[in-house]
């Protein structure tokens, strides 16, 4: 009994402290945004800079600042081409959303009229009311589309206006990166100093299995993400799928819920070019090749995700839901870092 006690007082404890570190954090962020990103690069820059040390005998901080600058070189191509491709594609979908309904009203019309076939025998007045549906949804999705890529470009422009900050925010996280980096690498832990002999073994295994275990789950799931990015982008530009980039975006984002998927992209599509532009072709290539990802993603994802957390999707599940009906995007992260965190604690035994 006083075991049970003692567990729950630790679970309590944790929550206590996971919450109150993660209202400092939200509220400190625009202060500490250049100096926490910082500090998440140096450990990711950590091993290639140590590399480079003491295979290659550069002195440290030439190693330092070589890897990073190519980091952020690779970081800022990659923004600058995502950017890029998907302001452009937006503003391409919006121009051509009204343009597409307006030319291909014929087939829209054509194939409601052969939906009639099915529900013929039905009632007028249900007819009626299947017809009004049918078509207020399609004048909803092109308003949709439309406020979608208003609000895309929108926020293009809000983010030109920011670029002063940005910039500095830039330069601070890239200063800020090297001196971390550089005082990481080949350097033990100093937090080790403050602790007694006896404990330094036990919170040196603490510190390396959080490490290990959050870093891999994050850069694991973020491997997948992108390969299936890679893959779904590969998969449209052989297609000639317009707004490509757009979608393979999209449908990455998608790749990360849990039932949803990439189905949530592929099959409206697919059906989109079976029924709408009668391309049947491009249709059946659409469903061989999210056949062909989901086969790949089943394949890779259990051999890189093999030493991450394994938390369990209905977990996964329920801290989206919860957070979301909480408060919203931020409470959403704070449930789900809630999980990951309590997974890592129970894994080294801490709770």
């Amino acid at each position: 009994m006083n075991e049970l006690i003692n567990k729950f007082d630790k679970v309590i404890l944790f929550f206590i402290i996971y919450t109150l570190t993660f209202v400092l954090l939200c509220k400190s962020l625009n202060y500490a945004l250049p100096f926490i990103l910082a500090y998440i690069f140096s450990l990711i820059l950590k091993k290639p800079t140590e590399l480079l040390i003491n295979k290659f005998k550069i002195k440290k901080w030439i190693s330092a600042l070589i890897t990073t600058l190519v980091f952020f070189t690779m970081i800022i191509f990659i923004l600058s081409f995502g950017i890029t491709s998907l302001t452009k594609e937006a503003i391409q979908l919006g121009k051509n959303t009204q343009t597409y309904l307006t030319n291909n009203s014929n087939n829209i019309y054509n194939f409601f009229e052969n939906l009639k076939v099915y529900y013929n025998n039905l009632d007028p007045s249900i007819i009626n009311a299947i017809e009004k549906n049918l078509f207020g949804s399609l004048s909803k999705i092109s308003n949709f589309t439309m406020l979608v890529t208003s609000k895309i470009i929108q926020s293009v422009i809000s983010f030109l206006t920011y670029i002063p900050y940005l910039l500095m925010v830039i330069l601070f996280t890239l200063l800020s990166t090297y001196f971390f980096t550089k005082d990481l690498a080949s350097t033990k832990n100093r937090l080790l100093n403050y602790v007694s002999s006896d404990d330094q073994s036990k919170l040196q295994n603490i510190i390396t299995q959080c490490k290990k275990m959050i870093i891999t789950y994050l850069l694991s799931y973020l491997l997948v993400i992108s390969i299936t990015f890679v893959e779904t982008m590969i998969g449209f530009l052989i297609l000639r799928v317009k707004y490509a980039v757009l979608l393979s975006i999209v449908a990455a984002i998608f790749d990360i819920l849990p039932i949803l998927g990439i189905g949530g992209i592929y099959i409206p599509l697919a059906l989109l070019y079976l029924f709408i532009n009668k391309n049947y072709f491009v249709a059946i290539g659409i469903i061989v090749w999210y056949i062909i990802v989901t086969i790949i993603r089943q394949i890779l994802e259990p051999k890189i995700v093999s030493s991450s957390l394994g938390i369990h999707p209905v977990s996964v599940l329920a801290a989206i839901f919860i957070g979301l009906k909480v408060n919203g995007i931020l409470g959403m992260f704070f449930c789900i870092f809630l999980v990951v965190f309590y997974k890592v604690l129970k894994g080294v035994d801490v709770l």
